[in-house]
């Protein structure tokens, strides 16, 4: 807070307090308990009663599905101070977002948006001043529930790719070649041509920094145990994501939990061979 109102922007001391000076709130938060204790809890934006002053509340947290949706009814049980833009109830979206620290300094975000179609599109403009694009995802908690499918096809994949290239080395292709390969080939994807795991083969990237920055290992492996929940909870069977959860868990527990999600490719596979 003191870094931002040494800056010049207004703060206050509670998120009840921001609540009772803002139209329009945008949390984003590390996981459910953080996100029901910011709104629900002492002092939380929406601690005073069924009279809300915020016509519109937006999550854009990366959180379980059934989160969104209580905390988007609570919200629609609240009355507005005095009615804006016809609206007599504020409304609730949950927006998580996708493209990692490096999308968010150069805005170019995508926010995935659960809620009502109407609030929706009164929030738009607030997402693309923030990010390039917006996919409206349905009614309340399918953000969240896209967020955390975008999340487990992303770690898949990275491990998927961090595989790859530790076979290419240990069969004598260099990383950097068979990433050439893959990104003019059928296995070109997000992780190889944009978030390459293997130092010296990409610029700009965790990977050129020993891992450092990034998206925390730790926040991943958070993100996979809302996926293995979810499909434990539909009774759907999902082989890779509970490998996948297995092992970024073990990353974690090895002392690499804050580290970026790529550092796979090292602490899991060889990763001796890098460039």
């Amino acid at each position: 807070m003191k870094k931002f109102s040494d800056m010049g922007v207004d703060t206050k001391k509670t998120p009840f307090e921001v609540a009772e000076d803002s139209d329009v709130v945008i949390t984003m938060l590390p996981s459910s308990s953080h996100v029901d204790n910011v709104y629900t809890g002492p002092n939380g934006l929406i601690h005073g009663g069924n009279l809300l002053r915020p016509r519109l509340l937006i999550d854009s947290s990366t959180i379980d599905p059934q989160t969104s949706r209580k905390l988007s009814e609570t919200v629609s049980n609240c009355i507005l101070k005095g009615k804006k833009d016809n609206w007599e109830t504020p409304k609730m979206l949950d927006a998580p977002v996708s493209g990692g620290v490096l999308a968010a300094e150069a805005g170019t975000l995508t926010f995935m948006v659960g809620g009502s179609e109407e609030a929706y599109l009164a929030a738009k403009p607030l997402f693309l001043s923030m990010g390039k694009s917006t996919v409206y995802c349905g009614g309340a908690g399918n953000g969240s529930a896209a967020k955390i499918c975008n999340n487990l096809a992303m770690a898949i994949s990275m491990l998927g790719v961090s595989e790859a290239l530790a076979l290419g080395q240990s069969l004598g292709i260099a990383a950097s070649t068979l990433t050439k390969v893959f990104n003019c080939s059928s296995a070109r994807c997000w992780s190889s041509d944009t978030y390459n795991p293997v130092p010296g083969v990409m610029e700009g990237v965790p990977s050129t920094r020993n891992y450092d920055g990034g998206f925390a290992s730790k926040l991943m492996a958070k993100d996979l145990n809302l996926a293995a929940s979810a499909a434990k909870a539909v009774g759907l069977k999902c082989p890779v994501t509970f490998q996948t959860q297995k092992i970024y868990t073990e990353l974690c527990q090895d002392g690499h939990e804050n580290k970026d999600f790529s550092c796979v490719f090292r602490h899991y596979y060889s990763g001796k061979n890098e460039s």
